[in-house]
């Protein structure tokens, strides 16, 4: 196993605007680490400069303890999996698998050999005498990552793998390749602008967002404490609600829109001291006031859209200028139109600064069920 060290890493196709900007990182060994941002922020490219596919214009990247910059992609020791799959048409599913070793000179046997294994652990093994055309798209996706494991890099690229494919055969193929990933312990390095993908997937993650590092962290640790209103919106589904909000002084409360309103605790009003901030929530925190609520906690809501899900419940509604969205669990008889008494606990919120955009007040009341190991057994 090894590590991949990016040290002030850029990248400019013109030498006047920079596509990538300076790009601090290290990816442990054994690791799965996932590059997630919307279309055209920059991560296949750094995926790319990872494989030696672009060159690096400024900075240092280390595979290991050696710095490749100059170095070839052939002696990277890597291996990559593509979006496109790029298997060749004319040749057989075996041939596929192991052309990189044959283009390697590895023995015969040892590539048979390789071969069976590793078509195997991917269910490959009724299929090794099919031409792709023959196979289905999560076939062809098998016979990629087959491609890439069967070299035995400790690096693995894979760069949307999963895109092409249904929305069932992707949470399977996920699973899939997590589980490969562990079993054989190599570093992999996985692009995708799924958040889906990103937090069922990754170690860690890293979100991009104009060439830049928005936040890196656990998944879990990313969607609670977000470090600014982009992160809290493309991680989740539905996103975080964002919206202004006022600071009444005299009341020590904040005002969300007409109705819109939370008392802030004393040692936290400091946090307050420009007038307006920020303020995101969860749409799953947003509660559902009930008859014992306090009537001065309680805000009413007009409901303009309605998504029952089966298992729960998704609406949405004004508050302010903007539309928010709450998630609750179960199936609950809500039409549009409804004027709905909804509860912000205050515990629940997140605040951000309105001119740096940075996260000064994270939530306290994330509904974190903690469990004792002995529980289970």
């Amino acid at each position: 196993m090894k590590k991949v060290e990016l040290i002030d890493v850029s990248k400019s196709y013109d030498k006047k605007t920079e596509v990538i900007t300076n790009i601090n990182v290290t990816i442990e060994p054994g690791e799965f680490f996932v590059l997630v941002g919307p279309s055209g922020c920059g991560k296949s490219t750094m995926l790319r400069m990872i494989a030696g596919l672009e060159d690096i214009t400024a900075g240092v990247l280390k595979i290991g303890d050696e710095e490749v910059n100059n170095l070839p992609p052939s002696k990277r020791n890597i291996s990559m999996v593509f979006q496109n799959y790029a298997l060749y048409p004319h040749l057989s599913v075996e041939e596929n698998i192991v052309f990189g070793l044959h283009v390697k000179k590895i023995p015969k046997a040892e590539r048979k050999a390789r071969c069976e294994e590793t078509a195997k652990m991917l269910g490959l093994s009724d299929y090794l005498k099919r031409k792709p055309r023959e196979l289905s798209g999560g076939q062809r996706q098998r016979v990629a990552l087959a491609r890439a494991i069967v070299n035995q890099a400790p690096i693995c690229l894979m760069d949307e793998p999963l895109s092409n494919l249904d929305a069932k055969l992707r949470a399977h193929m996920r699973s899939e390749i997590r589980q490969i990933q562990r079993k054989l312990g190599i570093t992999m390095i996985y692009v995708t602008h799924d958040q889906v993908e990103a937090m069922t997937m990754g170690d860690r993650i890293m979100i991009l967002h104009d060439g830049k590092i928005q936040q890196i962290g656990k998944p879990i640790d990313i969607y609670n404490n977000p470090a600014n209103p982009f992160v809290a919106t493309f991680i989740g589904s539905p996103p975080m609600n964002i919206g202004e909000a006022s600071y009444d002084a005299a009341t020590s409360q904040l005002h969300l829109g007409d109705e819109g309103r939370i008392t802030i605790p004393q040692e936290d009003e400091e946090l307050l001291k420009s007038g307006s901030i920020l303020v995101g929530v969860r749409p799953e925190h947003l509660k559902a006031a009930t008859k014992d609520t306090n009537p001065e906690d309680k805000i009413h809501v007009e409901v303009i859209n309605v998504e029952v899900l089966g298992n729960e419940t998704i609406f949405a509604f004004k508050l302010g200028q903007k539309e928010w969205m709450a998630k609750w669990t179960g199936q609950w008889r809500i039409n549009v139109g409804d004027v709905i008494p909804i509860v912000i606990n205050y515990e629940s919120l997140c605040f951000f600064d309105s001119e740096t955009n940075q996260i000064v007040k994270t939530p306290t009341d994330i509904e974190n069920y903690m469990f004792d190991q002995e529980v289970l057994k």
